[in-house]
C-alpha cells in the first residue's frame, strides 16, 4: 500500500503513542411502602442487639439511653446514632436490619398504619403484632407537635391560637420537611384550618429556630419538649381545633428478638413510664444548650435512674481524634465506589463509542441515574443492602457513572478518523487500536471524568452519614442537630481538604500519565494558535 506524507506523519505519532519502536519517536519521547412485609427477616445468631435512633436529638437521647440499659443487663449492643427519619428506621426495622427503634404513637397511626383514629397504646400494640413488631415499652411523655412564633411576634400580631392564622396569609412559614409532607403535619393542618399561605419552604428543624431568630420566618413546627422553646421565648401556637395527636414517646422492635435477646426486653421494661415531658425536656437542654454528648445526657439519666451519682462532664471528640477516623471511613466509601464505577463504566464508555446507536441509550441511562435525589436513591437501597457503607456505596457507584461513561465516549469519538486508518495500516488489530492507540490518545479526557466522579463523591459521600455509613457527614449532621457550628467544621473542613487533595492527585497523575500534546490544556491552547495563525 502506498501512503500519503500526511498518512506518514500520522503514522509516527500513532506509534509513539502505542509505544512502537521508532528510531525517529524514541529520540524525541521524553499523561441514592413504609408497610414491612408479613414475612420477618431472621437476625443473624449471636449478633448485637443492633438499636437505631432518628435524625434529630431527642431520639438519639432515648436511643442512647436503651443503649445503655441494654448493654449494662450484659446483652452487647449496637446503635446506628441518627440514622434518619421514620421511613429509614422502619424500613430498617421492617427487613430485620435493627432490632429496636425509639418512636411516636402519632407516628405510628398516622405514617405507617395509616388509621386517623387515635389509639391508646394497647391497641395501638395489638395492631402492630401482625406486623412482627411489638411496642415494647412506652417511656412515659408526650413529644406532641405545635406551631411557634417569637413571643413579640405573636403579640404584635395578636395571634394566640392556630386558627387566628387565617388571618395573616402574609406571615413566612418554614416547616422541617418531613412536616411538609406528612398527613399529621403541614398538609392535614391546611385541610383543617383551612389555611392560605402565600410563603411555605421547608427546611431542616434545627435550622427553623434559628430562621425564627433572625426574622427569615414567622411560624415554624415544634416540639412539645424541645429545648428551644424555653431559650428563644417562644410562643406556642394553642391547637384549639385538636387537630395534632398524641406522640407518646415509644419503643418499637421486632418480636422475634423476644427470642434472641430476652435479657434485653426485660431490662428495657423497667423503662416504662420512667420519663416525664419535664426530665426529657431538661435532657434535651443539656444536650443542645449545653452541649453535652448526648451519650452522657443519656448515662446521667440512666445513672440517677439507679440511684447512682452522674459522671463527670465530658468533652466531645477532638480533632485530632475525630478527623482520622472520619477520614478512613470517608475514603473507603470514596475510593471503593470509584474504582467499581472506574471498572463498570470504563466498558460502557467503549461501548457507547463503538455502537452509536447503542450509545445514545447508555448514555441516556447512565442521565437518569444522575437525576435520582442523592437521599432518595440511599432509601431505595436500604432493603436491598441494609444500612451502613453498603448503601451509601451503591449510591455513590451509581453516580460516578455518568462523568466515566461520558468522558470515554467523548474522548473515543474525539479522535481523528485518520489516526485509526493509519494505525490499521500498520496491521494493528481491532483490540489492539484500540488499547495501544485510542485508549492512549483519550487518556487525558478519561482521566478528567474520573476526577469529576471522584470530586463529587467526596462532598456526596457525607450523606452517607443518614444512613449509618459515617465519614465526614456524621459531625456536620450532628453539628447541625446540636447548633454546634465547631462540630459542623470538623467534618466540613476535611472534606473540602480533601476534595482539593483528591483533584491535586489527578492533576499530577496527568502530567504523568499523558504525554504533553495530548493533555487538555495544551491541545486548547493549540487550537488557539491555530486558528489565531489562520
Amino acid at each position: 500500500m502506498k501512503l500519503s506524507s500526511r498518512q506518514l506523519s500520522v503514522i509516527v505519532v500513532v506509534k509513539l503513542v502505542a509505544g512502537e519502536p521508532s528510531e525517529a519517536a524514541t529520540a524525541r519521547a521524553a499523561d441514592a411502602t413504609l408497610v414491612p412485609s408479613p414475612v420477618p427477616a431472621q437476625p443473624t445468631p449471636g449478633t448485637a442487639f443492633r438499636i437505631a435512633s432518628k435524625a434529630f436529638t431527642e431520639s438519639v437521647i432515648l436511643g442512647e439511653v436503651v443503649a445503655l440499659t441494654v448493654s449494662a443487663a450484659g446483652v452487647e449492643v449496637e446503635h446506628r446514632v441518627a440514622l434518619g427519619g421514620s421511613r429509614l428506621c422502619w424500613d430498617a426495622l421492617a427487613s430485620g436490619r435493627i432490632d429496636a427503634y425509639p418512636e411516636y404513637t402519632g407516628t405510628v397511626l398516622q405514617e405507617i398504619l395509616h388509621v386517623q383514629d387515635a389509639a391508646d397504646v394497647a391497641s395501638l400494640r395489638a395492631a402492630l403484632r401482625p406486623l412482627a413488631v411489638g411496642l415494647g415499652v412506652a417511656f412515659g411523655f408526650d413529644n406532641t407537635y405545635a406551631l411557634g412564633m417569637r413571643r413579640a411576634r405573636a403579640a404584635a400580631a395578636g395571634i394566640q391560637t392556630i386558627s387566628e392564622l387565617r388571618r395573616h396569609p402574609e406571615l413566612r412559614f418554614g416547616f422541617s420537611d418531613e412536616f411538609m409532607s406528612r398527613r399529621d403535619g403541614w398538609p392535614g393542618l391546611v385541610a383543617r384550618y383551612g389555611l392560605a399561605a402565600k410563603d411555605v419552604r421547608g427546611l431542616d428543624h434545627d435550622l427553623a429556630y434559628r430562621g425564627l431568630a433572625e426574622d427569615r420566618i414567622d411560624v415554624t413546627d415544634l416540639y412539645a419538649t424541645d429545648a428551644e422553646i424555653r431559650r428563644d421565648d417562644l410562643s406556642v401556637l394553642r391547637d384549639d381545633l385538636g387537630f395534632f395527636p398524641k406522640y407518646e414517646a415509644i419503643l418499637l422492635y421486632r418480636l422475634d428478638a423476644e427470642e434472641q435477646w430476652p435479657a434485653a426486653l426485660a431490662a428495657l421494661r423497667t423503662l416504662e413510664g420512667k420519663i416525664n415531658i419535664a426530665a426529657m425536656c431538661a435532657m434535651n437542654a443539656r444536650a443542645k444548650l449545653d452541649h453535652l454528648p448526648e451519650r452522657q445526657v443519656a448515662a446521667d439519666f440512666v445513672a440517677q435512674l439507679d440511684g447512682r451519682a452522674p459522671r463527670a462532664t465530658a468533652q466531645r471528640e477532638s480533632w485530632t481524634s475525630a478527623v482520622p477516623e472520619r477520614t478512613r471511613e470517608h475514603l473507603v466509601l470514596v475510593s471503593l465506589s470509584l474504582l467499581a464505577a472506574i471498572l463498570v463504566a470504563l466498558p460502557l464508555g467503549i461501548l457507547a463509542a463503538r455502537r452509536p446507536g447503542l450509545g445514545k441509550l447508555v448514555l441516556s441511562a447512565v442521565g437518569v441515574v444522575q437525576t435520582i435525589p442523592s437521599l432518595a436513591l440511599l432509601v431505595f437501597m436500604i432493603p436491598l443492602l441494609g444500612i451502613g457503607a453498603p448503601p451509601a456505596m451503591m449510591a455513590l457507584f451509581l453516580y460516578s457513572l455518568l462523568p466515566i461513561v461520558r468522558n470515554t465516549h467523548a474522548g473515543l469519538v474525539g479522535i481523528a478518523p485518520a489516526m485509526r486508518d493509519s494505525a490499521a495500516a500498520l496491521g494493528l488489530s481491532r483490540w489492539a487500536i484500540l488499547w495501544r492507540v485510542e485508549l492512549p490518545l483519550a487518556l487525558g479526557t478519561i482521566l478528567a471524568g474520573i476526577k469529576s466522579a471522584a470530586v463529587i463523591n467526596v462532598g456526596t459521600a457525607t450523606l452517607g452519614a443518614l444512613v449509618g455509613a459515617g465519614g465526614f457527614g456524621q459531625p456536620i449532621f450532628t453539628g447541625i442537630r446540636l447548633d454546634d457550628f465547631p462540630l459542623i467544621l470538623q467534618g466540613a473542613v476535611p472534606a473540602c481538604l480533601l476534595a482539593l487533595a483528591v483533584q491535586g492527585a489527578f492533576d499530577l497523575a496527568e502530567r504523568v500519565l499523558v504525554p504533553p500534546p495530548l493533555r487538555s490544556g495544551r491541545r486548547c491552547g493549540a487550537r488557539r494558535r491555530a486558528r489565531r495563525a489562520d
